[in-house]
């Protein structure tokens, strides 16, 4: 009942109403007006009971002393000697305080949620009886390690398995980022949670339950939500030596004056309110200011700990890159066949067809005006290519290996030139008419403009960037080389992602990752600042990270550095203002000059002005100090 009460008591707007009888309670004071009831009461009672309630609860059961043990007893000291409005006031400061601290550091956890939706529920399990094979549909806790199973396309991989037969294209970009779907044909690892797009499979399970890569990937963002303490209001660290100091002074100027009303307004001026709002209200400023640039920050603490981060660790796909498709380069092996009429050929074909490459080449010859025909004899082999008859030419599209299993002989310079296309991290298909290699189609991502000169700010400030990607170390490369930065690490699954992180924190440094995928979701949850892409990110990604950008505008980046190094000075120097109203107010009341009344509005004004050069934050122009 009483824990009930504390939630009850401790919402906004019964603080609120606190507030309001407070007023009332000042109205009457100053206007020397009779009352039977002090309004202060209410007030008391609505701010003052979940204080209390706070302050024994930390001594007996947590063992600690806080803030709200020392406002408690100067509430109390005031209720003793008849000064209700000052007993109200340091309540509904207080009150105040961490209902603002709440706000700026509760953050959304559906992101474990979404990865567990993630997780398929059964896998059609194969059994042979006699000469006879038999399908059955199994719950993925009943499959068991060696079970053969048979995943056909559109469903998503059950368990981590090795292709026993079949060839397909898998769409991973669950576990490694990568957009494209990835060719797989017999003896090639599939893991949990990807999608099969094509050919039906038939797989032997190799890791199941909590073994698998999606259950890995749940357990590991949930550790990482549990390692992450909430931030502690500086006051709170320091409580430990507030209350026997205060309560010795108190003590003291009552013994030299026999004075209880200078003792009891020792303890009113002594309360640390200026000092609890210094955090939060700098914080809520320095959020809006954020909002206001597209920047989301979910808690107090991403946004202090950005301005101590010393390496960033960049995803590549859809964080360095826009991660969309499209046609780069059509290059024609043949004299008598050009770039356009391959395009016909390969547009024609691949309209039939699902596979994101052949959508690309689909939109790319309508954004060029190329008329398509009509593909006769459409076979798609899984995992490899197409092949039809358009305008009655025979034409093959796909990989090298499928062009050979063909019949169709790929010449070293035709190799060379899908190398140099690979080294600048471009997807490559071929194309060949009536049995010749007749040309290629290459296809790239491309790097956001802005990333090149991020990258030098970042530099300039003394951080050093790294990329962590689940492409192909060739991919990785180019891309890296485009936005100037060094180290690089490629083919990585999300647990090689998080064991980087760690790496990095064990060599001392404070780790900033900046990813969009459901695979960055255990990297952003254990770096100590995790900021997710906002716009095409996706929703476990920004659930997982502590700062989203809502334009995907990773030039915010420096700006975000700047502002929280402008936090935490506002910060520092409202406490240190703080710590001097105090110490005058303290003095003061010693020597008489104060009462409790007049001690709390100056306790009162001090936290006024805290908040006031807290609210500056907020019209900060930081955007132009990166710009």
């Amino acid at each position: 009942m009483l824990k009930t009460l504390f939630y009850t008591l401790s919402g906004l707007r019964m603080t609120v109403l606190g507030g309001v009888f407070l007023a009332a309670s000042l109205v009457i004071l100053l206007g020397d007006i009779y009352v039977p009831l002090d309004p202060a009461w209410v007030t008391i009672f609505i701010c003052g009971f979940p204080l209390v309630y706070l302050a024994l609860y930390r001594v007996f059961f947590e063992r600690r002393i806080t803030s709200a043990l020392l406002i408690s007893i100067a509430m109390f000291a005031c209720i003793y000697i008849g000064e209700l409005f000052a007993a109200g006031e340091v309540a509904f400061i207080m009150a105040i305080g961490a209902i603002l601290e709440e706000r700026t550091v509760e953050k959304a956890k559906k992101g474990i949620k979404e990865l567990i939706s993630l997780m398929p529920l059964q896998g059609r399990r194969l059994t042979i009886h006699g000469e006879t094979m038999r399908e059955e549909m199994v719950a993925v806790e009943q499959i068991r390690c060696g079970d053969l199973l048979r995943v056909l396309p559109g469903e998503t991989v059950p368990v981590d398995g090795t292709i026993r037969a079949g060839n397909t294209s898998i769409d991973q970009s669950a576990m490694t980022g990568e957009f494209l779907p990835v060719d797989k044909t017999e003896g090639d690892d599939v893991f949990s949670g990807t999608i099969n797009r094509f050919g039906a499979i038939d797989i032997e399970a190799i890791k199941t339950g909590e073994d698998s890569s999606l259950q890995k990937l749940v357990s590991m963002v949930q550790e990482a939500e549990n390692s992450k303490a909430p931030m502690q209001r500086i006051v709170d660290k320091w409580a430990a030596w507030l209350v026997p100091i205060a309560m010795i002074i108190a003590v003291g100027a009552y013994a030299i004056t026999s004075d209880i009303v200078r003792a009891v307004t020792v303890l009113v001026v002594f309360c640390p309110c200026a000092l609890a709002l210094a955090t939060p209200t700098s914080i809520m400023a320095a959020i809006g200011q954020a909002t206001k640039q597209g920047v989301l920050i979910k808690s107090g603490e991403a946004l202090e700990n950005m301005g101590k981060v010393d390496r960033i660790a960049f995803d590549k796909t859809g964080t360095l890159t826009h991660g969309t498709l499209a046609v780069s380069d059509i290059i024609s092996f043949l004299p008598e066949k050009t770039p356009h009429g391959l395009l016909h050929f390969a547009a024609s074909m691949e309209a039939l067809s699902e596979h994101p490459l052949g959508k690309a080449i689909v939109a790319h010859a309508k954004e060029k005006s190329v008329p398509l025909s009509k593909a006769d004899g459409f076979i798609m082999t899984p995992g490899k290519g197409i092949s039809a008859s358009v305008d009655g030419t025979d034409a093959l599209i796909g990989n090298i290996g499928y062009l050979q299993d063909n019949g169709v002989h790929v010449d070293e310079k035709t190799a060379a030139v899908l190398k140099d296309l690979r080294m600048q991290g471009k997807a490559v298909i071929l194309i060949a008419l009536e049995g010749v290699c007749a040309g290629t189609v290459a296809f790239s991502d491309t790097l956001r403009a802005s990333a090149q000169d991020m990258v030098n700010k970042l530099h300039d400030m003394g951080t050093g960037v790294v990329l962590l990607t689940g492409d192909h170390q060739q991919t990785a490369s180019y891309f890296s080389k485009q936005a100037g930065i060094d180290l690089v690490y490629s083919d990585l699954l999300p647990a090689q992602k998080v064991e980087h992180i760690k790496l990095l924190q064990q060599q001392g440094h404070v780790v900033c990752m900046i990813g969009d995928g459901v695979n960055d979701a255990p990297a952003l949850k254990i770096a100590d600042v995790g900021v997710a892409m906002g716009s095409m990110g996706s929703d476990i990604a920004i659930d997982a990270a502590d700062i989203a950008l809502m334009g995907d505008d990773i030039a915010k980046i420096p700006y975000l550095k700047r502002l929280s190094d402008a936090t935490v000075n506002t910060i520092k120097f409202n406490i240190t203002l703080s710590m001097a109203i105090n110490f005058v107010a303290i003095s003061m009341s010693v020597m008489g000059l104060l009462n409790p009344i007049t001690g709390a509005l100056v306790h009162n004004a001090g936290s006024v002005l805290v908040v006031l050069n807290a609210a500056r934050l907020y019209e900060r122009k930081l955007i132009a100090d990166v710009a």
